[in-house]
């Protein structure tokens, strides 16, 4: 509404204009210099049909009395209502006759008044270079309108004018001055009209004129600014030198002191000149390269000091430091080392070997140093020999045997154990890289990944892996045959890039059954086929159908959920007994606790299927066990024969030395 009645004042000042003054001669015009002028009339339905009329006349009298061309004075119009619409831009005519058609041809809006709106549009699109906009030329705009604005006004009418749209505001009838005020830029005697109606709109025309049109008040008038003038069609503003900013008089200016206003950078002391800075240091101090760090001055530098060891820099001088194991001497500079073991101040059980200010304990032959590094035990064969057991060496008088953990058994060889590493399966992991897990969380995805992928024997002919990430599309990092080791599963899945957006999990099931374990990319008959889908929300899918398809063609499923996930889809995801095949927990910090019993289940199921387990209590486990311990003995009783020669020698050397 505001835009509107602005223009239909503009208008009426344009038509008073022609009506104020005779007519006359079509060359004479105004010549205060171009211009880029764009009309912004309110076209709201309370502008009744016979009062647009006048604002068309108001505008159309207007562009009379003014220079216009392309290297002239430039016009565009925009009406508004509930919406902004351009009748013509200012490049879009280039002579008089083509404005006053394309006026006339203007048809109203009749819709609501959203001013503000207006505004913005000429701010953002009226005036650019691309609608004929030119540079270092004045752009004014004339809002008119006959009412309140329906929209916020007052901040968007301030950006304009801070980008240099000089605003004239023209209020007819029921126009708010509140609102005219806000929107026109100062002094709002020279900018902000009001009428009481459209008839009375040409009162304001030669007003305007002489606003528009006057002479360089800059030049032809006291000023008052206190460094620069710049002119402005019927009005000028101050301006300051660079460096110093327009006090709240706008005429008067005041040095920009960045040093009070803690706009600098400099470490120490800053030195302020009108809109700059320089920087100084404290004494004992001197400035850097950067011109705005200070280092202390460092007396060790000079060379002179006498230090032994180090020299230490400090304000206006230095001291002398001893390395870590020494004492500073009397003199200030010399340092001796601190032997601790001399000193007594140790706790050695046999032997305390000396060094600079720290020590180690040693043992006397036929004793072993325990874990804490002090005390010494009689000779341990499983610490002194290579064993070779796989989990704990059992220390029994002149020999050892291994033990396993609780549920797995010894091996035929009496040293290794019972895992799950002796059971092939072709694993594809499906993970879920969707928006909601974040890229902290998606780094422990990645943890979670390679601890499963430690609990396998991976190998060409033993565990194949493969690994799908999914979010609103699905992309195999690498399929089943891609890697054929541990460590390079483990350092493709550190290289897997988070995909974010959305959670397509049925997508996902249906790529791993169709793509993912076919022979193409290295799944194997015979082999048990497992898959894991590691998910934190619900899915944006249906996953019922490929869920129930990836078990029916053998697939073992797995669900691990976290945060948000659903459980009613992870069961349905999962395998069945769910209690071994589904897993949940609320944090991803937890997801390594679900790895360690995953690793457990797999291995129970696939011991089932894949590994026998001996009876350790069978005859033939027994007879097996009895002739490995037998060797074990042997190779031990050769081992400590060694042993005894060797230490022998050592004591009749040290016999001799005495």
């Amino acid at each position: 509404m505001r835009q509107l009645c602005v223009c239909v004042s503009v208008l009426l000042i344009l038509a008073t204009l022609a009506v104020a003054r005779p007519k006359a001669a079509p060359e004479q015009k105004c010549k205060s210099g171009p211009v880029d002028l764009v009309f912004i009339i309110d076209s709201s339905r309370s502008v009744r049909p016979h009062e647009f009329e006048t604002m068309r006349k108001f505008m159309i009298d207007i562009i009379h009395t003014l220079d216009v061309g392309a290297n002239a004075t430039r016009v565009g119009v925009v009406q508004y209502s509930s919406q902004v619409q351009s009748e013509f831009s200012l490049k879009t005519h280039a002579k008089l006759q083509g404005m006053v058609k394309g006026i006339n041809e203007i048809i109203p809006l009749a819709q609501g008044t959203m001013t503000g709106l207006a505004i913005k549009y000429v701010m953002n699109h009226a005036f650019t270079a691309a609608e004929g906009d030119r540079p270092k030329v004045p752009n004014v705009a004339v809002i008119v309108t006959d009412g309140r604005p329906q929209d916020r006004v007052a901040e968007v009418a301030a950006e304009a004018r801070d980008k240099g749209i000089e605003i004239y505001t023209v209020g007819v009838a029921r126009a708010d001055m509140t609102s005219l005020r806000a929107m026109a830029s100062p002094p709002f005697e020279d900018h902000v009209f009001l009428v009481e109606s459209f008839d009375l709109i040409h009162q304001f025309g030669l007003q305007f004129q002489d606003k528009l049109c006057g002479m360089d008040l800059c030049l032809e008038s006291d000023h008052g600014c206190e460094h620069l003038c710049e002119s402005s069609p019927g009005s000028f503003h101050c301006l300051c030198r660079p460096g110093y900013t327009l006090n709240k008089d706008s005429k008067t200016c005041t040095a920009i002191d960045l040093c009070a206003e803690g706009k600098h950078d400099c470490e120490q002391i800053c030195i302020p000149s009108p809109g700059a800075f320089t920087c100084g240091c404290n004494i004992g101090y001197t400035l850097n390269n950067d011109k705005k760090t200070c280092t202390m001055i460092d007396y060790c530098s000079f060379g002179n000091h006498s230090c032994q060891h180090e020299c230490v820099g400090v304000l206006n001088g230095y001291f002398c430091r001893c390395d870590e194991g020494y004492t500073l001497q009397e003199d200030g500079k010399t340092c001796q080392m601190m032997d601790l073991c001399g000193e007594g101040k140790h706790d050695c059980e046999q032997i305390c070997i000396a060094s600079p200010g720290v020590f180690t304990c040693n043992c006397n032959t036929g004793y072993t140093l325990n874990n804490d590094k002090k005390t010494c035990t009689n000779l341990d064969l499983c610490n002194t020999v290579v064993h070779g057991c796989e989990h704990q060496c059992v220390s029994t008088l002149g020999s050892y045997y291994c033990i396993c953990p609780e549920g797995q058994l010894l091996a035929e060889d009496g040293k290794g154990c019972g895992t799950c590493r002796s059971a092939n399966i072709d694993l594809v992991l499906l993970i879920d890289g969707s928006k909601s897990v974040r890229p902290q969380n998606f780094e422990l995805v990645k943890q979670f990944v390679n601890q499963v992928v430690d609990s396998l024997d991976v190998s060409a002919h033993g565990t194949r892996v493969g690994l799908v990430q999914y979010s609103s599309r699905v992309r195999t990092e690498f399929a089943l045959n891609m890697y054929q080791t541990a460590v390079d599963i483990k350092k493709a899945v550190m290289n897997v890039e988070y995909m974010e957006k959305g959670t397509m999990t049925g997508l996902a099931l249906k790529h791993m059954v169709e793509n993912s374990f076919s022979e193409t990319e290295g799944a194997r008959k015979n082999v048990p086929r497992v898959g894991l889908v590691f998910t934190d929300g619900r899915s944006q899918d249906d996953i019922t159908e490929w869920a129930k398809k990836a078990k029916e063609t053998g697939i073992t499923m797995y669900a691990v959920g976290v945060g948000k996930a659903v459980e009613d889809e992870l069961r349905e995801i999962a395998s069945e007994p769910h209690d071994k095949h589904f897993f949940y927990t609320t944090d991803f910090t937890f997801i390594n606790q679900i790895a360690e019993n995953l690793k457990l289940n797999i291995c129970a199921e696939e011991s089932q299927g894949e590994i026998e387990v001996k009876n350790p209590c069978a005859c033939e486990s027994l007879v097996e066990f009895q002739q490995a311990t037998m060797t074990t003995l042997e190779q031990l009783t050769t081992k400590l024969a060694g042993m005894t020669a060797r230490l022998e020698d050592l004591e009749n050397q040290l016999l001799s030395r005495k």
